[in-house]
């Protein structure tokens, strides 16, 4: 394996914006009178757009009310970043520093706004590593379709073979794998060993730093 370019999710794999998210759906949920959802629910939407993410929850609501649930939802989660702010996960910076010296180029695959998604790099001072980057609004399809990887792959002209998909969820490995790419799932962020590997993740790590050993 040869890779030379490796997309990263945002989301339960470079922060942790577990708490943040949960509680801000959950206080969107008490506000427009839904029934509330349990952590692990809202937490398992993580990684989905927003409306993508409260349809799972509430299939029964209408295209109108979706709307206004992310509407309200990140009006609070703009609100909740200020007293609950995502963080780096440990080791992230310093990996990223050593793909970089070893010339490989990091990249992202998000589902989140580019607005948000641009902020939290700049805040957390590791935009410098991801020259290109992809949100939710950059590709029509979203993850586990593998059109943000392959448009990635079009636009920085690399091929599968020599790139590393890696994310918390499994459909981030499954948008790598049905863009014929290696996969890597991480499982300190929203899901665990079994369901990665389920998933058909190449490579399963514990920690960012292991990424380390992946990529010699």
């Amino acid at each position: 394996m040869n890779i030379k370019l490796v997309i990263f999710d945002f989301d339960g794999t470079i922060a942790d914006t577990r708490k943040t998210i949960v509680i801000a759906k959950q206080e969107t949920m008490k506000v427009l009178g839904l029934n509330v959802a349990d952590e692990e629910t809202c937490a398992s939407t993580i990684g989905f757009s927003s409306k993508i993410g409260f349809r799972k929850i509430y299939p029964e609501l209408s295209e109108q009310m979706l709307d206004l649930c992310v509407s309200t939802y990140r009006k609070i989660f703009d609100e909740k970043k200020k007293t609950i702010p995502p963080t780096l996960f440990p080791d992230v910076a310093e990996i990223l520093a050593l793909l970089k010296e070893k010339g490989i180029l990091t990249t992202i695959a998000s589902s989140r706004n580019n607005a948000s998604l641009k902020e939290f790099l700049d805040k957390m001072n590791i935009a410098h590593f991801f020259p290109y980057m992809l949100g939710g609004e950059d590709t029509a399809f979203l993850k586990p379709n593998p059109e943000p990887v392959l448009k990635t792959l079009n636009d920085l002209c690399y091929k599968p073979e020599q790139t590393l998909v890696i994310g918390d969820m499994p459909m981030d490995v499954a948008m790598g794998r049905n863009a014929g790419t290696f996969t890597c799932g991480v499982t300190y962020g929203n899901s665990n060993r079994k369901q990665l590997l389920e998933a058909g993740a190449d490579y399963v790590i514990d920690r960012i730093a292991d990424l380390a050993d992946i990529i010699k």
